[in-house]
């Protein structure tokens, strides 16, 4: 019987089953389960030890950055948002920590933002990443944020897209909150499953899943009691498009009738249609986020004064 990765607590509680139709990394079928008590989706079993298998070579943090007009717009209204948290931080100088921060890119772009970050850190399991993000002045560590250790805190720790992957979120939010200095902020993205399009494709494929690479999926309120418990506090909270989480759901849903072809040479985040239904989906979610909560969430977190 399947246990919550937060409470240990037995659930049957099914949610979904999928494979891995965005990389085709592997044909084995995951299940996805529920826990009531806190209020989460799981995968199980979680596949621990296929990491080299399930982030291929190809796996979009490890290449280059989208060039379509629909990432642009994304990655643009995302750095007016870490702009508006940097603002609001005192101090001449700044210390920042991107934990699954690749080659640094969302760096670079906080330090073109607010020149007192004068100190920056990589935490990342890729190695590629490295060499680019050490010549581009950030310092880096090859390992998982639980078995990084320094004597320094941070103003500003970033885990966007991360927390989802991780078995337990709960250890790596605690580390994140340890490092964090008493005047800092944690900004998070992660994917809210309890969505309109969460609902129309689980039975199908929701994107949002990401089999198997997203092994732990919260809700606003399931996430703000992992972060209580932590020691933080909610500063800030917005959810914002889940417009990938959509375009893999329907190309999913038109590579399954054979309308368009994909496969492990040619994912589906690289089909020619991926931006322009990301595109699309991104100005649906707009015009519904007054109404509605979206696939994907932002946390800005400090400690409990």
């Amino acid at each position: 019987m399947p246990h919550c990765p937060l409470c240990n607590i037995e659930t049957n509680r099914h949610f979904a089953s999928a494979t891995d139709v965005e990389y085709f990394t592997t044909t084995a079928h995951f299940d996805f389960y529920n826990c009531p008590h806190c209020d989460i989706v799981f995968i199980h079993p979680m596949p621990v030890q296929e990491l080299a298998v399930i982030y291929p070579a190809n796996y979009y943090s490890f290449t280059e950055k989208n060039s379509s007009l629909a990432f642009k717009i994304k990655d643009w209204l995302d750095s007016r948002f870490y702009r508006k948290i940097l603002q609001q931080l005192p101090g001449t100088e700044l210390k920042a920590l991107d934990i699954g921060g690749g080659t640094g890119t969302l760096l670079d772009s906080l330090q073109k933002a607010d020149k007192r970050l004068t100190h920056t850190q990589v935490v990342d399991i890729d190695s590629k990443a490295k060499t680019v993000a050490e010549a581009k002045g950030h310092q880096y560590y090859c390992g998982t944020i639980e078995s990084f250790n320094t004597d320094g805190q941070y103003d500003v720790v970033l885990m966007l897209n991360l927390i989802e992957h991780v078995a337990n979120p709960k250890a790596v939010l605690a580390k994140a909150a340890a490092l964090l200095s008493p005047r800092g902020s944690i900004i998070i993205k992660t994917p809210n499953y309890n969505s309109l399009d969460a609902r129309l494709f689980r039975r199908s494929y929701w994107g949002g899943l990401h089999c198997p690479r997203h092994w732990v999926l919260f809700t606003k309120h399931s996430f703000e009691k992992m972060a209580d418990a932590c020691g933080l506090q909610v500063q800030h909270f917005a959810y914002t498009q889940g417009a990938p989480f959509w375009a893999f759901s329907l190309l999913h849903w038109l590579h399954r009738r054979k309308w368009i072809k994909a496969g492990k040479d040619r994912p589906i985040i690289y089909h020619p249609l991926f931006g322009f239904i990301s595109l699309i989906a991104a100005a649906f979610d707009f015009i519904r986020k007054p109404f509605a909560p979206l696939s994907q969430m932002f946390f800005v977190l400090g400690k409990k004064q």
